[in-house]
């Protein structure tokens, strides 16, 4: 299980000209779900994401987690993570798991940021053509791969 997080000012994810989604300060949560992942990976993931100390003190060093901010997130499915593009030009989604595999843990994952975070999260809609406005603050853009925790 892969994620793009992008700490934000403001979020969006409009789908079909209506506004699915939209934060304040907080995270844009890309999530990108393999063939083999489990709740393993979510529960590790959803723990690291919100203790993640990428936002900034009365110091201007970032110090603060999500859950010290009381940050919002959205999350939105993104099975292009999992791009190969080793061969070609053109990439190849093979590791990308498969909608029947992919959206429930989809849906488990956003249930456990919730517990995590404590309220409710954003989403997008898995498998629709999404419009996401963000404005990224710093910018700050970490990715973290649940298969590399070392």
């Amino acid at each position: 299980m892969r994620v793009v997080l992008q700490r934000v000012s403001r979020a969006s994810v409009t789908i079909n000209n209506k506004v699915n989604a939209e934060i304040g300060d907080g995270l844009l949560i890309l999530l990108g779900i393999e063939e083999e992942d489990s709740g393993e990976d979510i529960k590790w993931l959803c723990s690291k994401i919100v203790k993640m100390r990428i936002f900034s003190d009365e110091s201007g060093i970032m110090n603060n987690s999500l859950l010290d901010i009381n940050g919002d997130a959205i999350v939105v499915s993104q099975f292009t993570l999992h791009a190969n593009t080793k061969k070609g030009n053109r990439p190849s989604y093979i590791k990308a798991a498969k909608p029947d595999v992919a959206i429930p843990l989809y849906e488990e994952f956003v249930q456990v940021l919730e517990k995590e975070l404590g309220k409710p999260v954003g989403t997008g809609e898995f498998g629709a053509d999404m419009k996401v406005d963000l404005l990224n603050d710093g910018p700050v853009t970490i990715i973290i791969d649940s298969k590399r925790r070392e």
